[in-house]
């Protein structure tokens, strides 16, 4: 079963590579994709947490709804919580916030039915299917990536993590 458990910031150990400690810095630096990877996938069956020994995300499944086995990490977690930080969760993100925010960049008609679409029950489908039918689709995406883009920023700002954005 899951349990929430609270987390302080610092890691300690060998980095691996992943997370590097620039001389002089205050924090760590993550690879932001990490982050994004976290937020893009985040849930209710699953937790994220920064492991902040190797820079990669790990998860935790709520074994009642997955099926999925923990494999003793929650133990890990709980026996070395300074080595591990819980990343934003599906509730911290708020993706009908998200939604909303698009269609205040929008203008007139389109801006208008997308605003009435995510009213009431099946509001995530309806936007969806009204991006498609817009043809705005590409648009959605662009903007919901910078959204979590910034974000991750932010997240990694609040938690005095330096961050480094990977080159493409």
């Amino acid at each position: 079963m899951l349990r929430w458990i609270s987390f302080p910031i610092w890691g300690s150990g060998d980095n691996a590579g992943f997370l590097t400690k620039d001389e002089g810095a205050l924090g760590m630096k993550v690879k932001l994709g990490v982050i994004l990877d976290a937020i893009e996938m985040a849930d209710d069956n699953y937790t994220y947490f920064l492991d902040l020994e190797t820079g990669d995300s790990v998860f935790l499944a709520d074994e009642l709804i997955t099926g999925l086995d923990n494999e003793g990490l929650e133990d890990e977690i709980e026996e070395n919580p300074e080595r591990y930080l819980r990343l934003p969760t599906k509730f911290e993100i708020h993706e009908y916030h998200i939604m909303e925010e698009f269609i205040w960049t929008l203008k007139g008609e389109r801006a208008d039915k997308l605003d009435c679409a995510i009213r009431g029950r099946g509001a995530f489908r309806r936007f969806k299917d009204l991006v498609d039918r817009m043809g705005i689709t590409q648009q959605w995406y662009d903007f919901q990536a910078e959204y979590y883009r910034k974000l991750a920023i932010d997240w990694c700002q609040e938690h005095g993590l330096e961050y480094e954005e990977e080159s493409i």
